[in-house]
């Protein structure tokens, strides 16, 4: 049943389902500002710090295409609440932490919440928003809603870590989640969203691709631990590919599959999953690696953190909401893409640098402006790429494909990224040299790394989507 029948103002309708992605990327950003108390007082290592960030984005990534599968069967209005009540009482459980282990499983099942609502809700929006200008303007409004979050995020991680402990950075999404909750239980209509006929559920395939990539990322982390030919870090490597093929013949066979395989055979699809998943990989590590340098090595406070990445997601809101929309429209969706992109890696290219005694102004802004106007020229050309060869009734599972490879590229670029930076390091320190210089000279080499790889995604969309337009309608639903 679609939500457009039931709301006059399809706006409202959406300003309700972004609250609730509002809170998913609130939690995201919060917590790089406070990752270093976060390792202090749990005691975690650089490494293994990586999976206070990476328990909640593999769930995520993992069960988000089954989160939308959950909506379609049992309701998307049911789905999303509960959902959204599993992701507040993990957070309750995450803020009430007191070991490594506790804080990891409960990030986990924050992830799954996650899942849940963002699946269902771009979903949704999907279904409210058929005409493409109208969902690009849409998904720009979803962007802005994200890069926001971002914004709010970083400065309230800053506030609550040094004004009370990192503990209330969880805890303030108690009465939010609360607050939203009640909203959506008002205003969303009790059987939208539902699937006329029963569909299949591909728990197989969720839980194969998710178990695949938890035994990916643990490798990685713990490679420079174990050592990265150890018969430990290598079974866990095989293991990974073994159960990534499982989960390949499993949708192969399935009736329903969670991902049809035929979906990769679109040129589009995959070349914007792929550029996602680069740039993303970078990204993520970008947000992590910079929140230490500039405490470890810079000195600055987490409120100094916070309003340091201020620029950036503002910069990042502002693109997304008004000029990345326009520019789809006028350009199509490859060179705003790729411009946007270039604009990123040079940004990250700044950050290479990282000086011992940088300033705000002149070593950390520049690169954060480049980095926001790139991320918001560019995220939202990759999802309408994505959705470009799709019909309207595969236009939300393209959009979860995108965003999946955006999410799970982005876990497994901060374990590979984290874990270079810390071996690098690592031999900096058996070379001679100081404590800020040897981890300012794994950051560097990180960031030098992320840089890279985001210039291989410009180029690659560039390439690879040139001559891509996108239909000016889609049926409604």
């Amino acid at each position: 049943m679609s939500l457009a029948r039931h709301y006059r103002n399809r706006w409202l309708a959406m300003g309700i389902l972004c609250l609730g992605a509002l809170m998913i990327v609130l939690d995201i950003t919060i917590v790089n500002v406070a990752l270093p108390s976060i390792r202090a007082e749990l005691h975690f290592d650089d490494a293994s710090l990586a999976w206070v960030v990476n328990a909640y984005m593999l769930i995520f990534g993992g069960f988000l295409l089954l989160g939308g599968r959950l909506g379609d069967l049992y309701g998307h209005r049911r789905v999303f609440l509960l959902g959204l009540g599993l992701f507040t009482l993990a957070s309750l459980a995450c803020g009430l932490s007191a070991s490594r282990g506790f804080l990891v499983s409960a990030r986990g099942i924050q992830g799954l919440g996650g899942a849940v609502v963002d699946s269902v809700s771009l979903s949704l929006i999907m279904n409210l928003f058929t005409e493409t200008a109208d969902r690009t303007k849409a998904m720009g409004v979803y962007g802005f809603v994200c890069s926001g979050g971002g914004c709010i995020g970083a400065l309230l991680g800053g506030v609550l870590t040094g004004g009370l402990n990192w503990h209330w950075i969880f805890l303030v999404n108690v009465p939010l989640g609360a607050l939203v909750f009640a909203l959506c239980w008002w205003q969303l209509p009790a059987h939208a969203g539902e699937a006329d006929q029963p569909r299949h559920l591909d728990v197989g395939g969720a839980v194969s691709v998710t178990l695949a990539l938890l035994l990916a990322v643990y490798a990685t982390i713990n490679g420079n631990g174990a050592g990265w030919t150890s018969p430990r870090t290598l079974g866990l490597f095989a293991a990974a590919v073994a159960v990534f093929g499982l989960f390949l013949a499993i949708e192969s066979r399935s009736r329903k599959p969670l991902v049809p395989l035929a979906m990769f055979r679109l040129r589009t699809l995959s070349i914007a999953s792929i550029c996602a998943m680069l740039w993303s990989a970078a990204m993520f590590a970008w947000f992590f690696l910079s929140a230490l340098y500039m405490q470890r090595v810079l000195g600055f406070t987490p409120m100094q953190v916070g309003i340091a990445f201020i620029p950036a997601n503002l910069i990042m809101a502002v693109f997304s909401l008004g000029l990345s929309a326009r520019l789809v429209m006028r350009f199509g969706v490859c060179r705003p893409l790729s411009a946007g992109l270039l604009l990123a890696a040079l940004g990250l290219a700044l950050f290479a640098r990282a000086p011992l005694h940088g300033t705000l102004i002149g070593d950390v802004l520049p690169g954060m402006v480049l980095l926001g106007i790139g991320g918001g020229v560019g995220f939202n050309p990759m999802l309408m790429a994505a959705m470009s060869e799709v019909s309207h009734t595969e236009s939300g599972l393209a959009s979860g494909i995108v965003n999946t490879a955006f999410l799970l590229g982005g876990s497994l670029g901060l374990a590979v990224l984290a874990s270079l930076a810390a071996l690098h390091s690592g031999a900096l320190t058996s070379a001679g040299a100081g404590y800020s210089e040897a981890i300012a000279g794994g950051y560097r080499l990180a960031f030098a790394v992320s840089a890279c790889i985001t210039a291989a995604a410009a180029l690659l969309g560039g390439l690879g989507l040139r001559g891509v337009a996108l239909p000016s309608h889609a049926p409604a639903h």
